[in-house]
């Protein structure tokens, strides 16, 4: 809860972007939960990880509009009113930034300072929530990674995604427009995209362990992450949220300890009773951005909002596992956009 108590977002008007993907709809959940009036806006792109089904059980407590963050003038009109935005739109997929820059340009970028530009002119007085990546700090110089390290993605995706968040913080510093952003670290849970590789290598692995396949993990599988539960990664946004502490702020959202990804596939394995991997060498498009080992020091944020992740690996991995069991018709294979 955050920590300005749990009646902060009672009858607050809240919308978030890319409120039908997988954050934004654990997100949506947790504000249905504390009261909050919930605007969700998505295009419902498929690739996206965009899903109605990630919101069934709150459909009817929550308002949907279909609109792309692209699109300026409807933007415009919806972020009029609103108290906080919790703004989660984003390309993530680092392939696809490489294949197709100019999408991932528009929508991380572009689409940003329109969103921006839109809250100075109509409602200056919101309070916005960026969802950034640990990506934008690329190979790191050293272990844990702090918000201090510097910059220097490896890939279109993490350029952009960069870009967006000092968008963000150069309005709060110039126009007093109240925004925060927070880098995340390999966030998983229910609702995630598993359908393919697209956006995140766990939920790819859990989908090939629930379906007993041989995973390939490439390199020698020694890579060090830590990994964030989703309702840790969106306790993190609800505290940014509730705290002008956070106005102008970065902060790592980290995990537990770090693991190598063998052992992670090792616990899932174990857990799902099920699947299998081997390593392989690692493709030239995917070893050319690769960062190797990275994990963050998130001490900043636990400091300032009181924040810390209170899922353990093991238990995360349980109730995901458990989610794609009870509900695995709803997430592979294609989701068609009604």
């Amino acid at each position: 809860m955050p920590h300005r108590g749990a009646h902060f977002y009672e009858s607050k008007r809240v919308m978030v972007t890319g409120g039908l993907g997988f954050i934004g709809s654990n997100l949506a959940a947790q504000l249905v939960e504390l009261g909050a009036e919930v605007l969700l806006v998505d295009p419902l792109i498929a690739e996206t990880g965009a899903n109605r089904y990630n919101i069934a059980g709150i459909e009817e407590k929550v308002s949907t509009r279909l609109v792309d963050v692209r699109d300026a003038l409807a933007m415009e009109r919806l972020v009029a009113d609103q108290d906080i935005i919790f703004n989660l739109a984003g390309q993530v997929s680092h392939i696809d930034s490489m294949h197709d820059p100019f999408t991932d340009l528009d929508i991380n970028c572009r689409a940003q300072l329109s969103l921006l530009e839109a809250c100075r002119r109509t409602n200056p007085t919101v309070k916005i929530i960026f969802a950034s990546t640990r990506q934008i700090y690329g190979r790191p110089d050293y272990l844990p990674v702090d918000e201090r390290h510097l910059l220097h993605p490896t890939d279109v995706n993490g350029i952009n995604k960069m870009a967006g968040e000092w968008y963000h913080i150069l309005y709060n510093n110039v126009y007093g427009l109240r925004a925060c952003s927070l880098r995340l670290t390999n966030t998983y849970g229910p609702r995630m995209l598993v359908k393919n590789s697209r956006q995140t290598a766990i939920g790819w692995f859990i989908k090939q362990v629930l379906d007993d396949e041989e995973v390939q993990l490439f390199g020698d599988g020694s890579q060090l992450r830590d990994f964030t539960f989703v309702d840790d990664a969106a306790d993190a946004f609800l505290r940014a949220g509730a705290s002008d502490v956070s106005n102008g702020q970065v902060f790592n959202i980290g995990g537990n300890e770090p693991i190598s990804l063998r052992n992670l596939l090792n616990v899932m394995i174990e857990l799902a009773g099920t699947g299998s991997y081997r390593l392989v060498p690692f493709p030239e498009e995917k070893k050319a951005i690769d960062i190797g080992s990275v994990y963050a020091d998130d001490n900043k944020i636990r400091r300032a909002l009181g924040w810390e992740p209170k899922t353990t690996l093991r238990d995360g991995l349980e109730r995901t596992i458990a989610f794609y069991r009870e509900h695995r018709h709803q997430y592979w294979g294609e989701q068609e956009p009604t």
